[in-house]
């Protein structure tokens, strides 16, 4: 094992988690991202303030964040097999995407006040489980098109992922459970906001209508 090479990656892993995509979106778009709506600089809330390209490119950003260095991990530092954990060294593509999410999360960008996790942490486990990922996917559909709460449907696929994965991860797949626990009180952590603001019933629909154009005191002169 090449041990310069692991820092490296995981270096890289916390580091290109931490680009705040969201907040790159809303400076090219002449807005400050976390002075508009939850005023976090994530998918949903790019997604209400800015519409829905800049939302949708926004997730493929962050998802790619989580997906791309837990696969080259997978990829470079696993059993040829990719079968043999006794061999292979399953805690590297863990190690690699747990990063990716806190850099997202706590990104060193933006001073450590980052998004919430969810988009990166599906790219995670899609490098690692697919067929779980898609169907937590689902969750998260069902549960925002019943709710209109995105914060709703990212909470729903954070407890059906580690069913998910349990139910039908191979048995040399069942470490990867464990992450996607983690991962679940963790997306709660990033949504207790959100959870005050349901039980209030203040919490933006995913349908909220956008705020258009810079704040006041970001308008060029």
């Amino acid at each position: 094992m090449d041990h310069f090479k692991i820092a490296l990656l995981f270096i890289a892993s916390y580091l290109l988690g931490g680009i705040p995509t969201g907040y790159i979106i809303g400076r090219l778009k002449g807005i400050d991202i976390r002075k508009h709506g939850s005023g976090n600089p994530g998918t949903a809330n790019v997604y209400r303030t800015l519409g829905k390209v800049p939302g949708i490119l926004t997730f493929i950003a962050d998802f790619l964040k989580g997906f791309l260095p837990t696969l080259i991990a997978a990829q470079f530092f696993f059993d040829p097999n990719f079968t043999d954990f006794s061999r292979g060294h399953w805690w590297l593509p863990v190690t690699a995407g747990a990063l990716a999410i806190a850099g997202h999360i706590w990104t060193p960008f933006l001073s450590f006040h980052g998004g919430k996790g969810v988009a990166t942490a599906a790219g995670v486990f899609m490098a690692l489980l697919p067929v779980p990922t898609a169907g937590a996917f689902v969750v998260f559909g069902i549960a925002v098109a019943v709710t209109s709460h995105i914060s709703v449907g990212s909470m729903a696929a954070s407890v059906a992922l580690p069913i998910l994965c349990f139910t039908l991860a191979k048995d040399y797949q069942r470490p990867f459970t464990l992450l996607a626990l983690v991962v679940c009180l963790l997306i709660f952590y990033t949504h207790i906001a959100n959870i005050r603001r349901i039980l209030k019933g203040a919490e933006l629909s995913f349908k909220h209508k956008k705020e258009a154009g810079p704040s006041d005191g970001e308008k060029k002169a």
